[in-house]
């Protein structure tokens, strides 16, 4: 099954994309024999419309098109689902069972997503209560995706 971060916003280089790379390419490693690719990463300009409702339509509609239709979307919103690492793997692993073409998780510019991107979302996700800096989303999200595969391969890297 394919996967898919894609961001509103570009990592500078540094740790952070450094970091981001690390867990994308364990991740690929340990999730080849899991039926899993390794996460590709696509980052999209940020809009420069004026008004916030603009910039969330605006992206949401480069999201669209930069996304394959068949994909489910885990949109990362800060009022979304909160879940373990296990159930997390769980869903992952289940869409993968289900025969899903791919899972994109997508994290939103700074005004965050319109609420019709939110609505069509298979899911919304978020990693606490909390506001978080794109980047460290990014981080989090790549790490848990491995994270992720390891607990489905039986892999020792999640202790419970």
């Amino acid at each position: 099954m394919r996967l898919v971060i894609a961001a509103v916003g570009r990592l500078k280089a540094g740790p952070e994309r450094e970091l981001v790379a690390r867990y994308v390419e364990r991740a690929g490693q340990i999730g080849r024999s899991l039926g899993l690719d390794a996460p590709e990463i696509i980052e999209l300009e940020e809009s420069r419309a004026r008004r916030p409702e603009d910039r969330k339509r605006d992206e949401a509609e480069r999201l669209r098109a930069a996304l394959d239709a068949r994909f489910s979307i885990c949109a990362l919103d800060e009022r979304g689902k909160t879940v373990s690492s296990e159930a997390f793997a769980a869903d992952v692993g289940r869409r993968r069972d289900d025969g899903a073409a791919g899972l994109a998780f997508v994290i939103g510019g700074a005004d965050g997503f319109s609420a019709e991107f939110l609505a069509a979302a298979d899911m919304r996700l978020a990693f606490g209560a909390m506001t978080w800096p794109h980047q460290i989303v990014r981080i989090l999200l790549a790490e848990q995706i491995y994270r992720a595969a390891t607990i489905l391969a039986g892999h020792p890297y999640h202790r419970s």
